[in-house]
């Protein structure tokens, strides 16, 4: 696998334009604690991003599934960049208003990059190296994401905020020319699979529908959503109960290492656990991490908890992905890919909007609590239904 140039062409993209993403990350919070004083309302600006790529969702999986991967890697790199100016013009006059249309416009080529992406990484390596290289794609981004936000602090401390969304438009810039010299083989689109390709997500909900293991893998993807999508939140939550600004960047920098060991040990998890046990027994772990968060005020229980949820979900995601990859034909991987980028979307929305709620009405020790019962919950339900079904997962050779 290392000896393929595709590879490394990803691979290094994605440390480029991670770095430049994160960026762009931490000069949106740190424009809303300077703008927006509620966190319910923060929620909402974030949610709006969210929203519009699940409105362009359904329009993107049909586009990917009848389109050549590597043209759609590029019309959604060239949208990347130019979405950055819009944050130049939030920045200049103040306005939250500019910034939501940054938000808008980087959610609209999301929506067709990531499943493009998505689709693309089975056609450049054979189906036993995709785990290993699920596991570091998503290791990439987390080491991308640490020295994002690392190099992001340092640079508020000198510069001013408009540094951070330079450093993104040319991280983007350069992923675009990273994607240019990707060589994707890509056999012409059958006439049959095009006319499935028009037809949208019709054909994708009998898919899952016969397919029950993809079925319930991606329900229990939206599970660790419950974290993901409040992390932002939490972060600037924990900042304020400590009273510390560098607990943000240390609990950036906890997740994202245990994470990346987390993408590095599964593949030698599975070569001894069933595929099942992977994915139920790291979405119990992140449930019982949220409820450790109760412990806010803590910081040696908070980094604890920070660190669980890093590896467990950096086992649990390369998993996840894999079975995708592997047991959804690929003439659906681009309307699939799209439609569970649209319910990431859709649940990332409810998070943000109910984690801001939440952190108003009851405060973030309480909020953990509840997220991780409900985690806990619904991770012990499914693992019944699958005991009840004889669901069958797949996952390189092993099988649960």
């Amino acid at each position: 696998m290392w000896r393929n140039k595709n590879v490394w062409i990803v691979l290094i993209g994605e440390l480029i334009a991670g770095l430049g993403l994160w960026s762009g990350i931490i000069g949106n919070l740190e424009f809303m604690q300077e703008k927006v004083p509620s966190d319910f309302h923060k929620s909402l600006i974030l949610a709006s991003g969210l929203l519009a790529g699940v409105l362009t969702g359904p329009l993107a999986g049909k586009i990917i599934d009848q389109s050549k991967k590597k043209t759609v890697l590029i019309v959604s790199g060239i949208g990347r960049v130019l979405s950055v100016l819009f944050m130049f013009v939030a920045i200049a006059t103040g306005s939250i208003w500019w910034m939501l249309l940054f938000l808008i416009s980087l959610q609209i080529s999301a929506s067709f990059y990531f499943p493009a992406l998505q689709a693309t990484l089975p056609l450049i390596v054979k189906e036993r190296d995709l785990l290993q290289l699920n596991g570091w794609h998503m290791n990439i981004a987390t080491i991308a994401r640490i020295a994002g936000t690392a190099s992001a602090g340092l640079a508020l401390v000198y510069w001013p905020i408009q540094s951070l969304y330079i450093l993104s438009m040319i991280a983007y810039a350069v992923l675009l020319v990273f994607t240019y010299m990707l060589k994707i083989e890509e056999k012409e689109k059958e006439a049959q699979d095009v006319e499935k390709g028009k037809n949208g997500f019709k054909e994708v909900f009998p898919m899952l529908k016969e397919n029950t293991p993809v079925l319930m893998t991606l329900i229990l993807t939206l599970i660790p959503v419950l974290f993901l999508g409040s992390f932002n939140l939490i972060v600037i939550n924990v900042s304020e109960l400590q009273d510390s600004t560098s607990i943000k960047g240390i609990i950036y920098a906890v997740e994202g290492i245990s994470f990346m060991i987390g993408t590095l040990v599964v593949k030698y998890i599975g070569q001894k656990w069933k595929t099942k046990n992977i994915l139920f027994t790291f979405v119990l772990f992140i449930g019982f991490a949220e409820i450790l968060l109760f412990f806010v005020e803590n910081p040696f229980l908070t980094l604890l908890s920070f660190t669980l949820l890093g590896f467990s979900i950096g086992c649990f995601f390369p998993t996840a992905l894999t079975i995708f990859q592997k047991q959804v034909p690929k003439a659906y991987h681009g309307r699939f890919f799209s439609f569970r980028s649209m319910l990431d979307r859709i649940s990332f929305q409810v998070v943000l909007l109910s984690a801001g709620a939440l952190l108003d009405l009851i405060g973030l020790a309480y909020m953990a609590v509840v997220f991780g019962t409900i985690s806990i919950s619904l991770s012990s339900f499914f693992l019944f239904q699958t005991k009840k079904r004889g669901v069958t997962f797949h996952s390189q050779t092993t099988e649960a």
